[in-house]
């Protein structure tokens, strides 16, 4: 398994961008699929993008053309660039480790290891 570690969130305006990282320690991160998913108050997790570790990826409808995923395998890092933010973005974001991946990533429940969250607020 890989550990996951998950930085730069914070407090952004409606409009502004953000760069989420999320760092793995452990083995052949470059044979896992990472996704990310995000939780607001009171709501379920959702899932929000994939790459996995072919590099295929994937968004959610909420969020395809204004947030971009990529991994620097080097660096064991995956990285969601986050554009256009709305107030609706606001969320605890988390990010999950499959190896190998599969066709229901989209679901939290495919997931061997996450991070702690980082929390995201987009002010209107």
């Amino acid at each position: 398994q890989v550990q996951l570690v998950e930085s730069g969130g914070g407090l952004v305006q409606a409009g502004g961008s953000l760069r989420l990282s999320c760092a793995a320690s452990g083995r052949a991160f470059n044979e896992y699929a990472i996704g990310w998913f995000r939780q607001a108050p009171g709501k379920e997790r959702e899932f929000v993008s994939y790459i996995s570790w072919t590099d295929y990826t994937d968004y959610s409808n909420s969020v395809k053309g204004r947030f971009t995923i990529s991994r620097d395998n080097a660096k064991n890092t995956v990285y969601l660039q986050m554009d256009s933010l709305k107030p609706e973005d606001t969320a605890v974001y988390y990010c999950a480790a499959d190896r190998y991946g599969n066709s229901w990533y989209s679901s939290p429940t495919q997931y061997d290891s996450w991070g702690q969250g980082t929390q995201v607020t987009v002010s209107s």
